[in-house]
């Protein structure tokens, strides 16, 4: 039986035909034609064996390649020395509307909780004439800068019934926490739009839910799939200058660094408000806000 002309790449010797093996380079496998003709003997033609032994010696040369390392993040770093500050306030004028009256018999484990009636305030009034729930935030003047997130995380709790707080801020690549004090079965359904949407039911004495956006996005409305009077609001923004008003109706952004700014405030109801400010060098700058009832 004659023997087809073979690779000169894959077959060298003294002699075609009296040398019986492969000489290759170091590290490659080695085929004698033994292992070739013993191929052929189960019914494979010489041709076809020395075919198959090549593909053999390629694929076990072959290697995958390493994961590419992906780059740190490079974080814009603030200057303690220049950054200032932009303090205010968020004033209510006009007629606030009237609060809602919520009732909590469809569950009345959720109804114990509360001694008396249970009022949802959409537009929360201070007493000094501000307004409480406004997430503000800097919208504008801050591009190109890419702050690090949070090492703390953000916390919503779920306490009577309700979510608390009724307005967040979460900074993008911060860790979410969902936390359940209540002694019923709560559901987190943040309604998301830019990011991506999910919904979970969690037990009384269950560890928190732990999440993260990472994109901006104002704002994510969330409810509570099992109790339909549950709302909240969550603003989240891809930089740490942002603030819910509380019961003084006020606000403060530290650590910003000097430059101009779009600030706004955003209200569940009321809709929005904006305002322009320069922050200079070590400077503070204040920003009033003023929304109109009826």
């Amino acid at each position: 039986m004659s023997w087809p002309p073979m690779n000169a790449g894959l077959w060298t010797g003294r002699k075609m035909g009296t040398d019986r093996s492969v000489h290759t380079a170091p590290g490659d496998r080695v085929f004698s034609r033994g292992m070739v003709r013993a191929l052929g003997q189960r019914g494979q033609s010489p041709l076809f064996a020395l075919l198959m032994a090549a593909v053999a010696m390629l694929a076990g040369c072959s290697r995958p390649k390493p994961t590419p390392v992906a780059a740190e993040p490079v974080y814009f770093k603030v200057d303690p020395l220049t950054a200032g500050v932009v303090t205010g306030k968020v004033l209510f004028t006009g007629k606030a509307p009237a609060a809602k009256r919520v009732d909590m018999e469809e569950d009345p484990q959720c109804n114990k909780l509360h001694k008396g009636a249970v009022l949802d305030r959409p537009v929360a009034v201070n007493k000094n004439g501000t307004l409480a729930n406004v997430f503000v935030y800097v919208k504008g003047g801050l591009e190109g800068k890419k702050f690090a997130p949070p090492a703390v995380a953000a916390v919503m709790d779920q306490k009577g019934c309700w979510f608390v707080p009724r307005v967040l801020g979460v900074q993008t690549g911060q860790q979410f926490e969902v936390t359940n004090s209540d002694p019923v079965t709560h559901n987190i359904h943040p309604r998301a739009h830019v990011n991506r949407e999910w919904n979970q039911s969690q037990e009384q004495g269950s560890a928190p839910l732990e999440r993260r956006f990472m994109q901006p996005e104002i704002v994510i409305r969330v409810k509570c799939n099992i109790h339909g009077w549950m709302h909240a609001f969550i603003g989240v923004v891809d930089h740490p200058y942002f603030a819910v008003t509380g019961s003084d109706g006020a606000f403060e952004l530290k650590n910003i660094p000097p430059g101009d700014y779009t600030i706004e405030a955003w209200q569940e109801e009321l809709g929005v408000a904006v305002q322009r400010v320069t922050v200079a060098p070590s400077g503070k700058s204040e920003a009033v806000f003023t929304f109109k009832g009826e």
